[in-house]
């Protein structure tokens, strides 16, 4: 990137322009070096990436954007010679003996790890998802540069104070790392839906499972974004029952899976049940938090504007600061929100249009870097999987009574 900075810097001063970091940063060509190097390297600086582009995709400068989004798709599998050599280390030399048939060629690839197909002897399938060597060793050196990266593009304000954001990611990657930690948490949501029907959790495979290397039982299922193909009453009961476990991860178990990637679920269109794979995000959720949202919500099911703005301050969403500069703003927006809730029947989570609305009234508190305000980072990792959910549901054009979820609370 250095190089072709300063090819792109020399080009443009002989043009007689006076060049700005950020334009000769984000090149096409820096734009497709940053990509390709960021899908090879793996980790947590293509899981950040990942997350940013769905998470802020909308808002991320374009040539940002599109580097982000390339890592959605791009994680590059492990070479067989390095996956014989972690399996090697894992589980000794002779662990093929453990299985009837290992299939060499991964089923998934992600940025911590790729996740093979295997058959015990006794006939059983099995996933097993084994984590890229070195992954824990570059967590916080990657977090720190994926941050050096937004402040380089302007996307972030350099006295914008995400220290203590940049501490919280490194520490959940660190965790998301160790499978050990993820099988405990994979067996105690199994526990926890072991009632509901509607859900299935895979089971763990204790004698196989180690810090790097996670073993579970296989579950038929079709990509999630498939379910889009099937009937409006699938769709709906498919994004009810999810809704429904956010709701209960919220507020029952105090306990939530926090990454709401696409990736992270299969559907049965034989049976109408959601897969729910990737345990790796779950962490524990302050009950002040969760008491914040019942607030929020209790405000905005009486459909008043101030209690909802107050509940809002006071949970962390909005800053005080921000509020009083653009008070017009935010009430305006606020209302745009309380309309769709009180809106008749259930809600359309298709009907996008009054997310552009919403864009709208909230430019000038974008661009007002001032009134920027860094929201508790566990009300951030909650708020990820509430959104991620939405987003879900929008892709599946779902229409679930929310009102009627939230009031019985």
């Amino acid at each position: 990137m250095a190089g072709g900075m300063m090819a792109e810097a020399a080009r443009r001063l002989a043009d007689g322009e006076r060049p700005q970091l950020r334009d000769m940063m984000l090149t096409p060509a820096n734009v497709a070096r940053v990509a390709d190097r960021l899908s090879h390297l793996r980790g947590a600086a293509m899981k950040l990436g990942q997350m940013i582009s769905m998470d802020a995709g909308d808002v991320l400068p374009t040539e940002l954007g599109e580097i982000m989004s390339r890592l959605r798709e791009n994680a590059h599998q492990m070479p067989p010679a390095q996956l014989q050599r972690v399996l090697d280390r894992e589980w000794g030399t002779d662990w093929r003996g453990h299985f009837r048939d290992f299939e060499q060629r991964p089923i998934a690839a992600a940025s911590i790890g790729q996740v093979h197909r295997a058959t015990t002897h006794d006939g059983r399938l099995l996933a097993i998802k084994v984590q890229y060597p070195g992954v824990r060793d570059s967590i916080d050196a990657d977090v720190d540069n994926v941050a050096a990266l937004l402040r380089m593009s302007s996307l972030v304000p350099a006295d914008l104070g995400i220290a203590p954001l940049l501490a919280e990611a490194k520490r959940q990657l660190h965790e998301e790392a160790d499978y050990l930690r993820e099988g405990a948490t994979m067996e105690r949501f199994g526990t926890l839906l072991s009632t509901t029907p509607s859900l299935i959790v895979p089971t763990l495979e204790p004698s196989l499972t180690t810090a790097n290397v996670l073993a579970m039982s296989f579950i038929e299922g079709i990509p999630i974004e498939r379910l889009a193909t099937q009937d409006q009453t699938m769709r709906d009961g498919a994004m009810r029952a999810l809704i429904a476990s956010v709701l209960r991860e919220l507020f029952e178990f105090g306990l939530m899976q926090t990454d709401p990637n696409f990736a992270n679920y299969r559907f049965q269109p034989e049976s109408g049940r959601l897969v729910l794979l990737d345990f790796g995000a779950v962490r524990p959720i302050d009950p002040a938090t969760a008491e914040g949202y019942r607030r929020l919500i209790h405000a905005a099911l009486a459909n008043d504007r101030e209690a909802v703005r107050n509940a809002a301050i006071a949970a962390g969403f909005l800053g005080a600061a921000a509020v009083a500069r653009h008070t017009t703003s935010f009430d305006a927006m606020i209302d745009i929100a309380l309309g769709e809730l009180h809106r008749s029947g259930p809600f359309d989570f298709g009907d996008r249009r009054f997310v552009g609305i919403l864009r709208d009234q909230a430019v000038d508190v974008v661009t007002d870097r001032a009134a920027w305000h860094v929201p508790p980072a566990d009300l951030l990792f909650v708020q990820r999987k509430i959104s991620g959910t939405a987003l879900l549901a929008a892709r599946l054009k779902a229409r679930v009574d929310v009102r009627d979820m939230l009031a019985a609370l």
